[in-house]
């Protein structure tokens, strides 16, 4: 099933308008996730919005924001009067300008979106946005209204439709001076810097992020497997503190093991020749839908239902937990 778009409007380039919807190009969806369950009686633990004094219970139409400005002091702030701030959406990116893409700092980047034509209209106009950006080798910038918030948004091309990344405002970016100031002035000799650039040189490559495997991922994976089928759990071994070197000695020592760790001539001239033939990279790691188990006697894997013994290691994920407050 497709995903549902986080919002719909339209795109603008001064006359030229087009409908667009807005998707979520990022998902966790496929990471194994757990509830919190009670371990005495297996049954899934429940949030309650409580009074931080009473302990009682709170009746959603009772509780509201609050702005806390000392020990048990708050401004309260009422859903009508965040409605009368509210920014209106005006369900339309207008784009404000361009500018070239390293002009901005990667610490400003949020997340990013795919834009696409909503509905059968407004192709054209779309494709005319589209290479205007591509031709000008430029990221527009433009602003939407998400959940009453306004936020900026960088728009470049990405294959047949756009990649819009939502910006940070500066006030939410922290200055680096505070925490490289304590930094160290060190001089580092040539000789240092020259086994540091062959060590670089011996790990150089592309980036192909299909050959990256999620560790962790994959050993919760074979932990719930190996726990479903009974097997024993063997402990890991206890990790090595190893031992402090001189630094010299160090670069010397990886230079070495890169050398004796580096692929084989006719293995990148195989990964050559796949890659001209248009060959995609095996995953280094399946999802978790394609990892688990399926369960005994069905079609069914292991995310749907467990053996009644295992209930409690397949249950959907719990909400995260919210914390009592005295206000908000």
């Amino acid at each position: 099933m497709a995903p549902r778009a986080n919002w719909k409007g339209f795109l603008r380039l001064s006359l030229v308008t087009c409908p667009v919807a807005l998707y979520p190009a990022t998902s966790d969806t496929e990471k194994v996730s757990f509830n919190q369950i009670n371990r005495k009686t297996g049954h899934r633990i429940k949030y309650a919005k409580v009074d931080a004094d009473t302990g009682e219970e709170v009746a959603a139409e009772d509780i509201m924001k609050g702005y806390k400005v000392d020990t048990d002091t708050y401004i309260e702030v009422s859903k009508d009067e965040l409605d009368d701030i509210a920014l209106e959406s005006t369900r339309t990116i207008e784009i404000d300008e361009f500018v070239p893409k390293t002009d901005i700092d990667n610490r400003y980047l949020i997340r990013p979106y795919y834009l696409v034509p909503d509905g059968k209209v407004g192709h054209d106009a779309f494709a005319v946005i589209r290479e205007t950006i591509r031709s000008m080798n430029k990221v527009a910038i433009g602003r939407l209204v998400l959940t009453n918030r306004e936020h900026i948004i960088a728009l470049e091309p990405l294959d047949k439709g756009l990649m819009g990344t939502l910006l940070r405002y500066p006030y939410e970016v922290r200055s680096e001076k505070e925490y490289f100031e304590d930094i160290q002035d060190v001089k580092i000799t040539r000789d240092m810097l020259d086994l540091a650039r062959h060590i670089v040189e011996q790990k150089s490559g592309s980036f192909e992020p299909g050959q990256f495997e999620d560790r962790y991922e994959s050993a919760l994976i074979e932990l719930i497997n190996q726990k479903r089928n009974g097997l024993p759990i063997a402990k890991a071994a206890p990790k090595s503190s190893g031992n402090v070197i001189n630094l010299m000695d160090a670069l010397k020592r990886s230079l070495a093991g890169e050398k004796q760790s580096a692929p084989s001539a006719a293995k990148v001239t195989e990964k050559a020749t796949d890659k001209a033939k248009g060959k995609k990279p095996r995953k280094a790691a399946a999802g978790q839908r394609e990892m688990l188990l399926p369960i005994s006697g069905s079609g069914k894997r292991a995310t749907r239902q467990q053996p009644k013994q295992d209930t409690k290691k397949a249950e959907k994920p719990a909400r995260a937990p919210l914390r009592s407050k005295k206000a908000g």
